[in-house]
């Protein structure tokens, strides 16, 4: 089921401030940057380890970035948990009774596969399910 943590979302209202600063403070260099229009983000990684960072700037102020800035400001928006089945990791966890955003996977950025786990299901925690391709 979990093989690893696929990275840490970090909701930032100016994407390229946050990136001057987490490349300058942290050493790191950006590995991926992507448009994810059915996410209503705009994403730049940094990788740690096996993980990544993720900043996360919205597209508008009608996604669901976009409303976590509104209501909570920057921070961490949600933790991503890497899988090696998507599916079947959906279906475990509605048979456990965890409360799920997406019933099926989707498309993620880096061509993988995603889904969303209500917070209610993991103490508050957004928690997004990653099967790399």
């Amino acid at each position: 089921m979990l093989l690893d943590i696929d990275h840490v979302g970090i909701a930032v209202r100016d994407l390229e401030e946050a990136v001057e600063h987490y490349a300058r403070t942290l050493g790191l260099a950006p590995v991926h940057r992507e448009v994810v229009e059915e996410q209503g983000v705009e994403e730049v990684l940094f990788r740690a380890g096996t993980s990544y960072i993720q900043l996360l700037a919205a597209l508008g102020p009608d996604t669901p970035v976009g409303r976590f800035l509104e209501r909570r400001g920057e921070g961490v928006h949600h933790v991503g948990y890497r899988v090696d089945d998507l599916a079947g990791t959906l279906s475990e966890l509605a048979a456990e009774g965890v409360p799920l955003v997406d019933e099926a996977p989707r498309p993620g950025s880096r061509g993988t596969s995603v889904a969303f786990v209500h917070p209610r299901g993991f103490a508050g925690v957004l928690v997004e399910l990653v099967q790399e391709p």
